[in-house]
């Protein structure tokens, strides 16, 4: 399990023209701690996915740092994976080489390889699929191969850019349930981009809130609501639903303030 810090992280993109100078993040500080399922929302074009990809090691900030268990994070590593909303998969590969590319890489021996694939593909409900390839897969299913391929290495952190923004709403609620069953299953460092804040109410256990740019963290939220949580308390619960009002309103403000 890793821990992950943020500390005073301002992220700017230059530019030749001045003008064209943006700040996407300003200053940003957060701890996420060993095992906890973290969600981060706020408007587009806010550094969201500037934050994701600085703790996964794609970019450095311009001042400020970014930790995984006390070092500091200068590239990515094969402890921290990223789940994008492309499913990115090798289309001329199999479901099952697809998910063991990443074992190849780390030179893991070809029969512990076929038991790692099974197991995760196994685990996203994709036993029998071994052989078919990308193209003969449903969106939500080439999302599974993906998480899949993501959790085969056995990363820390599992880094997610809004996995599930391009699937209809039925798969994307389906999606939502399994990736909370991996989770509880393994108890690995989560961190979720997304726009849904209902999706990051039903599985985070904190949402953080960032101001519409430059991104700033606006509010942290605790979501107290006990695990394992059944898909009907989208519509049931009190709580689920105080705070997913209480996000929006959050989210409302920044969005009037981006535009007005």
């Amino acid at each position: 399990m890793s821990e992950i810090s943020v500390r005073n992280l301002t992220k700017i993109f230059e530019s030749q023209n001045p003008f064209e100078r943006v700040v996407a993040l300003d200053n940003v500080s957060c701890e996420i701690p060993s095992g906890q399922f973290l969600c981060i929302i706020g408007p587009s074009g806010c550094g969201k996915s500037t934050l994701l990809h600085a703790i996964a090691g794609f970019v450095q900030g311009t001042s400020g740092e970014t930790l995984q268990d006390g070092k500091a994070i200068k590239q990515p590593g094969p402890d921290r994976i990223v789940i994008f909303q492309e499913y990115g998969l090798f289309p001329w590969l199999t479901v099952a080489e697809n998910v063991e590319f990443g074992l190849l890489a780390k030179g893991v021996p070809a029969a512990e390889r076929k038991k790692i694939v099974q197991h995760y593909l196994d685990l996203v409900k994709l036993g029998g699929f071994e052989h078919r390839y990308p193209h003969e897969l449903s969106g939500g299913m080439r999302q599974r191969v993906s998480i899949a391929r993501a959790l085969a290495p056995d990363p820390e952190v599992v880094l997610m850019d809004e996995p599930f923004a391009a699937l209809d709403s039925l798969t994307r609620d389906v999606l939502q349930e399994e990736i909370l069953r991996i989770w509880e299953k393994t108890r690995k460092t989560f961190v979720l981009i997304t726009h849904n804040i209902e999706e990051a109410v039903f599985l985070g256990d904190r949402v953080i809130v960032m101001t519409a740019r430059p991104g700033r963290i606006k509010a942290q939220i605790d979501v107290d609501i006990a695990r394992p949580r059944d898909p009907s308390i989208r519509t049931s619960h009190p709580r689920f639903l105080e705070t997913k009002e209480r996000l929006s309103q959050l989210l409302r403000t920044e969005i009037i303030r981006e535009v007005a």
